[in-house]
């Protein structure tokens, strides 16, 4: 079973795992806790905000016992997006529980995230002045991400919803991430699998900053935004073979 305390002890596979250094979640976990602590029922009542038959703490004892599991139990759903079955079996819980948590727990992360300012710009004509955008040069680096989601019953959505390119129904989202902090610094709209990448991109009309730097891949060859400097990188020959 995945804990904070066991996990934190191995750099690699909690940065795998959440997309966190053990620094920047402790970062992260004040603000956590506080606003947990703050969502927390009297006494005298269930989470339900019902009165209580027994007293606190009577009952099956919670798997996920402190902030620093919740949030670790959050963090690993955001980064990796597994079934609810598997991440219950990652930290020991029942679909059903795991499924709770989730609803429980999300909306604090994104409270605290905003909080922080540590969330992506959504509007692709704010993203310019967004402050996660000044905090280093405008070096940038812009991709298509897809994941997997449930096979549509209709038709119509089916088709638009298969990527040729993961043999598998998708949902997509445009990134725009800064080389130097690697922070995201937008992100777009969700969009349908079977979707170009360049076709995002030119819908989305992103601002940006002056003097900055793109860089792209294939897929958006032809995006070429005013006074941006793009570029492709090159693959090493090392890792071509």
């Amino acid at each position: 079973m995945i804990t904070y305390a066991g996990l934190k002890e191995k750099p690699k596979e909690f940065l795998a795992a959440t997309g966190l250094h053990v620094n920047e979640f402790e970062q992260l976990l004040p603000g956590f806790q506080e606003k947990m602590a703050g969502q927390r029922p009297p006494d005298d009542q269930t989470t339900q905000g019902k009165p209580r038959q027994r007293r606190g703490g009577a009952g099956p004892k919670e798997r996920l016992r402190t902030a620093e599991d919740k949030l670790l139990f959050i963090l690993v759903y955001q980064k990796t997006y597994p079934l609810q079955t598997m991440l219950g079996l990652h930290f020991g819980l029942s679909q059903p529980r795991a499924n709770y948590w989730i609803h429980c727990l999300l909306p604090i992360l994104r409270e605290v995230l905003a909080e922080m300012g540590m969330t992506p710009e959504r509007d692709p004509q704010a993203v310019a002045n967004h402050p996660l955008m000044k905090e280093a040069a405008p070096d940038l680096l812009i991709d298509g991400t897809e994941r997997r989601r449930q096979r549509p019953q209709d038709p119509e959505q089916q088709k638009a919803h298969y990527s040729g390119k993961k043999k598998a129904h998708t949902d997509k989202n445009l990134l725009l991430a800064n080389v130097h902090t690697k922070k995201v610094v937008y992100l777009g709209p969700t969009e349908s699998g079977n979707k170009h990448d360049k076709k995002m991109a030119d819908e989305n009309a992103m601002v940006y900053p002056p003097a900055a730097t793109l860089g792209k891949d294939t897929g958006f060859q032809g995006y070429e935004p005013a006074g941006v400097l793009t570029f492709q990188p090159q693959k090493s020959r090392e890792a071509r073979t």
